[in-house]
């Protein structure tokens, strides 16, 4: 394991140095949503239904939620921002990855097996957000850069972010498809029999 306090945007060569497991923080642009419709958009746009609200390649999208409020200067601030359930998105990821040319995603849960190998042919990540650790994630925002599709709800619009150290953020999946969470469920796989016994064996003694 090892941390890595990151510059974005980065390059896919930076973005492969990366191990699951890894931990990073993050200075930068970054882009958000936490909305289903969001996603079903942004698959529209790669269709050709409507223009990209912003430009994606070699950057962010991360799943986070966010309450917007416009403050006295007419600007957009944040009160609060914090991440929902990646797992959600499985079937949109491996087109969004590479339409979007992605080099970072995340959010809680991680992706599956698909995304995974759409990820390490793209040379793109998966970012683990601490859940419930929205005061951490609100912390480290600097500015609102800009918003996409304001007309939606606040968690659906795409925001366009400036950050300072964001994190700490754990690699689930790397570039190369090495993912905690699929070791997680092997490991937890290898011990399920040995615990099953050992429950056993204590229920009869």
């Amino acid at each position: 394991m090892t941390e890595h306090d990151l510059t974005l945007p980065m390059s896919r060569e930076n973005i492969e140095k990366l191990s699951a497991g890894d931990i990073v923080f993050l200075t930068g642009e970054i882009f958000t949503t936490a909305g289903m419709p969001t996603h079903d958009r942004l698959l529209g746009c790669l269709d050709g239904v409507e223009p990209l609200p912003f430009e994606f390649e070699g950057k962010t999208l991360f799943h986070l939620g966010s309450l917007l409020e416009e403050g006295e200067d007419g600007k957009a601030n944040i009160r609060y921002m914090n991440p929902t359930t990646s797992t959600r998105f499985n079937p949109h990821m491996p087109r969004l990855i590479p339409g979007l040319g992605l080099r970072m995603t995340g959010g809680k849960g991680g992706l599956n097996a698909e995304c995974a190998a759409v990820m390490a042919k793209s040379g793109c990540v998966y970012l683990s957000f601490l859940g419930g650790g929205a005061p951490i994630i609100t912390a480290a925002i600097r500015k609102v850069i800009a918003v996409g599709w304001p007309e939606m709800i606040s968690h659906y619009r795409i925001v366009n972010l400036e950050v300072e150290r964001l994190g700490p953020l754990i690699v689930g999946i790397d570039a190369h498809g090495a993912s905690v969470y699929d070791a997680t469920k092997m490991a937890a796989l290898e011990r399920r029999d040995d615990i099953l016994a050992q429950m056993r064996k204590e229920r009869e003694t």
